[in-house]
C-alpha cells in the first residue's frame, strides 16, 4: 500500500532550516518548490515547509516529541563534522550504544546514531 514515506517539517525559520538540512547535514535535494523544500532522507524524504514554531533552544516534547534520528557509521566522527561546522552537540554512550544529540534552527530535536546497531540492522535482500 505504501509506495514512500516521509517527514514533513513545518518550520518558522524555513531559511536557516533549509541550509542547516540541506548544506550542513548534506541531504540531497529531491525537489524544489516556493517556500518548500524535499531533501532525500534515507529511502524517504524530509520535506521542509514554512509555518512551524521555532525556539531559540530545544523545543520541549510538549511542543515537538519528535527527533530526527540518522544513523551513522561512526558517532563520534559525524559529530566532530558536525561541530567543526558550528553545531552543538552533545555526545552520550549507553550500555546499548553511543548517541550525540543537537538541534536545528528552529530548535528540533536531531540525533546520530551508529549504523551498526544489531536491532536496525535490515535483513538481506
Amino acid at each position: 500500500m505504501i509506495r514512500t514515506h516521509g517527514i514533513i517539517l513545518g518550520t518558522e525559520r524555513y531559511d536557516a532550516c533549509l541550509r542547516f538540512y540541506r548544506d550542513i547535514l548534506e541531504l540531497p535535494v529531491w525537489f524544489e518548490k516556493e517556500r518548500l523544500c524535499c531533501l532525500h532522507f534515507g529511502d524517504g524524504y524530509l520535506m521542509i515547509e514554512t509555518g512551524g514554531f521555532a525556539r531559540d533552544a530545544r523545543k520541549p516534547n510538549t511542543e515537538n516529541p519528535t527527533m530526527l534520528r540518522l544513523n551513522v557509521e561512526d558517532v563520534d566522527a559525524a559529530a566532530d563534522v558536525l561541530e567543526a561546522r558550528g553545531v552543538a552537540v552533545t555526545r552520550k554512550s549507553f550500555d546499548w550504544g553511543t548517541v550525540a544529540t543537537f538541534i536545528d534552527p528552529d530548535g528540533n530535536a536531531c540525533e546520530l546514531k551508529d549504523a551498526g546497531d544489531p536491532f536496525f540492522a535490515r535483513a538481506e535482500e
